[in-house]
């Protein structure tokens, strides 16, 4: 059977899969109809999350992925109405592509300026040859 379930950044290397978090267990939502999936990732938009892509897959496929990763799984029936938790978590195991692209420049930034580090000694050295061309 085909459902639809909610993924942010899709057919990337930094793909996710949206859970709820039920105590300390993670639920993947697979929904019965496009349009109800289409509508709890409208409602995630609105608690400041990413906006989600809605993928068609094998209920199989998802259940052999919950398995895999020891998470558990929830059928939405078609015209359920299923509403995102109040709470979010603070950290996700996956990061936006637009974070994870500025988080990647801030770490070349970072590389860069430690590049340019120099002890006491070169720079006076550089001084010192700076000073010999005026």
């Amino acid at each position: 059977m085909r459902v639809y379930v909610l993924l942010f950044n899709a057919g990337t290397e930094n793909e996710g899969i949206h859970t709820i978090q039920m105590g300390d267990r993670n639920t993947v939502l697979m929904f019965e109809e496009e349009e109800d999936a289409t509508r709890f990732g409208v409602l995630l938009e609105a608690q400041d999350f990413p906006t989600p892509s809605v993928e068609a897959l094998e209920d199989e496929e998802i259940k052999e992925f919950c398995r895999s990763v020891n998470y558990d799984w929830q059928l939405i029936q078609a015209g359920e109405l299923a509403v995102p938790p109040d709470s979010n978590v603070e950290q996700t195991d996956w990061q936006p592509e637009e974070n994870k692209d500025e988080q990647q420049g801030e770490k070349k930034a970072e590389k860069s300026d430690s590049d340019l580090e120099y002890s006491s000694d070169e720079l006076d050295n550089i001084r010192r040859r700076l000073e010999g061309l005026l």
